[in-house]
């Protein structure tokens, strides 16, 4: 059985699709990645999945339970961690974890908060109001809230968007321990870096499910062919790239362009007046995530706009 499978979910607003026919399965105790770019659909998506919003139409189970007629016992059984901080910024973090244990009737509800506030090493700011936490604090309360009644599964919308890598990679240190415990997550994120941590991705654009499976599978349904070129006047070699039709995208990583089509042979003949310049070195290269990420986007733009 799935933690999570559903089939066909649609959801419009004011008549604008924002997700079309998504289908989802997510294994239990799995770390599954949703990829996508701003208003791609991934909140909406997650949003129904725990019952906050009913879908225009489609089926499925979360949890064993129906979303369309049992999202009251999917949202005590998920935790549900938002995009933007959801807690009282004029409460201390205990104040917001208590309020927090009340509303899922914890029984013993000051053991499960002062339990919680240790473990995740909230001891110090205990007393401290919300408001006035770091960036990385205020994740680790709200991840803490999102948890403090023991769910199954947790639902996390972007939960790493502006704050500091240490704190990015001791969110993540936490994901995979519950992980190891058996609970399942789902989590959004436009980090490739994130991305690459999760056991199986996901990747939606415009309200459509573009690919899903593990890194290498995802990398070789897309059948993308990259060249990296590194060396100088690279902006100048960008400009005259992006000129030819034969070329699907070009895009700079750091010091290098990553050059990619979808058939390698007319790729190569393409670039092929370039490979002989002493300015540039070029090397073929596996696809990254990333660039199968700007390639799919790009095509469902095309298709999705035109």
């Amino acid at each position: 059985m799935f933690a999570i499978d559903v089939r066909h979910l649609n959801k419009s607003f004011n008549g604008k699709p924002a997700v079309i026919d998504v289908a989802l399965q997510v294994k239990p105790g799995e770390i599954f990645g949703f990829l996508g770019p701003n208003g791609s659909g991934k909140t909406t998506t997650i949003r129904m999945l725990c019952g906050l919003l009913i879908p225009d139409s489609g089926e499925g189970q979360c949890l064993g339970y129906d979303i369309l007629k049992q999202s009251n016992e999917i949202k005590l059984q998920a935790g549900y961690m938002t995009q933007k901080f959801s807690l009282y910024e004029d409460l201390t973090v205990y104040e917001n974890l208590d309020f927090t244990a009340r509303i899922y009737n914890i029984d013993d509800r000051e053991k499960s908060v002062d339990e919680t506030i240790s473990e995740f090493g909230l001891s110090e700011y205990a007393y401290q109001l919300a408001g006035t936490l770091s960036g990385g604090w205020k994740q680790r309360l709200a991840l803490a809230a999102a948890l403090i009644h023991k769910p199954k599964l947790l639902l996390l919308d972007e939960p790493t968007a502006g704050v500091d890598p240490k704190a990015r990679r001791d969110f993540w240190d936490e994901i995979n321990q519950l992980s190891v415990r058996g609970v399942t997550t789902l989590v959004s994120t436009h980090y490739m870096d994130e991305a690459e941590r999760c056991n199986r991705l996901a990747y939606i654009a415009y309200g459509h499910m573009l690919a899903h499976g593990t890194s290498e599978e995802i990398i070789n349904q897309v059948h993308l062919s990259t060249w990296i070129v590194r060396g100088s006047r690279l902006i100048e070699l960008a400009q005259q790239l992006r000129k030819l039709p034969e070329i699907d995208q070009v895009s700079p990583f750091g010091e290098t362009l990553h050059v990619s089509g979808k058939d390698p042979e007319i790729l190569e003949n393409a670039i092929a007046p370039f490979l002989n310049n002493p300015d540039w070195q070029w090397v073929r290269s596996m696809p990254t995530l990333e660039d199968v990420f700007i390639s799919l986007v790009s095509k469902t733009k095309e298709t999705t706009h035109d």
